[in-house]
């Protein structure tokens, strides 16, 4: 028994050692660093968190700490920034310098570092200044857009009307509504909402968003070597992968009555742009 325990002490011992060599256990606050709460060897303030609502968490450590502070989420630092005027501050005022995007697993496992949300680098700029220049086009923020909305309000007011006065789930023609106007910037056309393909596509896109933030998923983007665990929930890529077949069938249909001189919707422009 006395020889298990000292082996034991030993490999305890060797173990922090391990740990503290390799700066797990490295608690000192970098110089001018926002403040935060303590963190724990390897998991960090994991501890601390609410992995199905998260952002409760961040709420009350911002009351703690202000602002403008700190949490070490597995090895990674992360700086946290809550209220309005302090977003603002960062993400308006001081655009450039927050300009990037990080690397997150789950999301670069479903896009591969593309599209206007998750890309990064110079990519991501590319794609922004060609988004926002042609939404602008199709009437976003002008009065263009605005017409949309009520035109579509029209078909939800119809929609509710139907419904003779009897209760119901307004959530799904309301997320349709809302869709639709996306849509018919994207497409050029709306869909009625109870078409079989809209709806599904609204549903995929509602599961995922559900399927990313399940603890499992928050897991996996702190600790990427865990990786066996995102093939535990092979729904997430799977939604994906249909989600992404509706979008090339879509692409090809735009592709074969493409007219550059008459480019009918933010697709439209995307394909001619990249003809060129």
């Amino acid at each position: 028994w006395s020889s298990c325990t000292s082996i034991g002490l030993v490999f305890i011992l060797t173990f922090l050692s391990i740990l503290k060599m390799r700066g797990f256990w490295n608690n000192r606050q970098r110089k001018n660093f926002p403040p935060g709460p303590r963190a724990l060897p390897i998991i960090g303030n994991l501890h601390l968190f609410d992995l199905k609502r998260p952002y409760r968490t961040y709420l009350q450590l911002s009351k703690v700490y202000g602002p403008v502070f700190s949490v070490q989420m597995g090895l990674r630092k992360i700086v946290v920034i809550s209220g309005y005027e302090t977003v603002k501050e960062a993400l308006v005022n001081q655009a450039d310098a927050f300009a990037e995007r990080p690397k997150i697993p789950i999301f670069e496992d479903l896009t591969g570092g593309n599209g206007i949300v998750f890309a990064h680098g110079e990519n991501w700029k590319v794609m922004r200044r060609f988004t926002l220049t042609t939404l602008r086009d199709f009437g976003m923020g002008k009065k263009a857009i605005e017409d949309r909305i009520v035109e579509e309000y029209g078909y939800l007011a119809d929609t509710i009307a139907a419904q003779g006065g009897k209760p119901f789930d307004g959530s799904k023609i309301i997320n349709a509504a809302v869709a639709n106007i996306i849509v018919s910037i994207l497409l050029g056309k709306r869909f009625d909402s109870k078409d079989s393909r809209f709806m599904r596509l609204l549903h995929l896109t509602k599961e995922n968003v559900r399927l990313a933030g399940k603890p499992l998923i928050t897991m996996y983007n702190i600790f990427p070597q865990l990786g066996f665990l995102l093939r535990a929930n092979k729904t997430l890529l799977q939604h994906r992968d249909e989600f992404y077949t509706h979008v090339q069938v879509t692409f090809v249909e735009h592709l074969k009555t493409l007219d550059k001189n008459d480019q009918r919707s933010f697709i439209d422009a995307f394909l001619v742009k990249q003809q060129e």
